[in-house]
């Protein structure tokens, strides 16, 4: 093995450059992956551009590899050569009181790869066992990455909706994250409502799954879920909050939204209309290593896969603008085979 990799650094706010770092050893309870796929997500955004991101730091939380070397103290399960992932949380510490109650999301000890470690836009990484996701053989190295996030992150939301099979699930916002969304839940049974902007998405967003596309530029999407009886759930990949206050009216009594875009506007809401319909509205935060290992296996089991674009890492650049443009159908994904 060589004793150096190449690496995407974060040289100042917004700028990545290609650097060569000295392959580490991994310390207890790590392991160092080579690393083959790496996606990229539009949480990069301020782990890249962040007012505190930190000179040098290597983005990057969507990764697929194989363990390289392995640290004092790594779990047995765990062998040298295995295949396996990591997403944006970087092993939990077994020891808060969130991990002591069996939420290992929520642990307050776990570092988020790509902002306060270094992530997969590089040939190497290191990361926690605790935090290591076993990847199948039928799955791509690039189509598992985004997986291993948007892919999570919506199937969770989906089993945390409350709906069953049959009852009316509205996706809001078809991009990297809603265009999984679809496929969940298209395979789990729901009525799939896909709910965006513009009729050139329609098309896609029907054969990913959805039974029925809402166009917010030429109806009122609410009244449209209001005329299918209520979405008795909304799942929203929205930063923004405009669009997913106006779909609220559309939410069945005893419906729930789940949020997973993350951002600083609040949400007007009335209250008379959630205690009124017994409605509520819940945050959801991607999944432990083993929910995300439940994700990659429904995947195969029911033939989902990201829509990806793949460019090698030298041109993180340029993937990196894709994504933040909006331009990629639905994911970009770095690959180091070709680096």
């Amino acid at each position: 093995m060589s004793t150096t990799y190449r690496a995407m650094s974060v040289i100042r706010p917004g700028v990545l450059e290609i650097t060569e770092k000295n392959v580490p050893v991994p310390g207890a309870n790590e392991v160092l992956i080579a690393v083959e796929a790496c996606g990229i997500c539009g949480a990069d955004i301020g782990d890249i551009e962040g007012t505190g991101v930190q000179p040098g730091r290597v983005p990057g939380h969507e990764v697929v590899g194989r363990i390289a070397a392995l640290g004092h103290g790594v779990s047995p399960r765990w062998k040298l050569g295995q295949r396996v992932g990591a997403g944006r949380l970087g092993g939990h510490c077994n020891e808060c009181d969130q991990c002591r109650q069996g939420r290992f999301q929520l642990c307050r000890n776990q570092d988020f790869m790509g902002a306060t470690r270094d992530g997969g836009y590089a040939e190497m990484m290191l990361v926690k066992d605790t935090g290591l996701v076993s990847v199948p053989d039928d799955l791509q190295a690039e189509e598992a990455a985004p997986i291993l996030c948007a892919g999570i992150a919506t199937f969770n939301a989906l089993k945390k909706s409350g709906a069953q099979a049959g009852d009316t699930m509205a996706v809001l916002g078809i991009g990297g994250l809603g265009h999984m969304a679809l496929q969940y839940a298209r395979h789990m049974g729901f009525r799939v409502v896909a709910v965006g902007r513009g009729a050139d998405i329609a098309e896609e967003a029907l054969a990913l799954g959805a039974h029925i596309y809402i166009d917010t530029d030429a109806e009122d999407a609410a009244s449209r879920l209001i005329g299918l009886g209520g979405a008795q759930a909304i799942i929203s990949t929205l930063s923004g909050t405009e669009a997913l206050a106006k779909l609220l009216q559309g939410l069945a009594p005893q419906g729930r939204v789940i949020l997973l875009g993350a951002g600083r506007d609040p949400l007007p809401v009335s209250t008379g209309h959630l205690v009124g319909g017994q409605r509520s509205i819940l945050g959801s935060l991607t999944g432990t290593p083993y929910e995300s290992e439940k994700t990659l296996d429904f995947s195969v089991m029911a033939g989902i896969r990201p829509r990806i674009q793949t460019l090698p890492l030298a041109q993180a650049n340029e993937a990196y603008g894709k994504m933040k443009s909006g331009d990629v159908k639905f994911r970009m994904v770095l690959t180091m085979r070709h680096a």
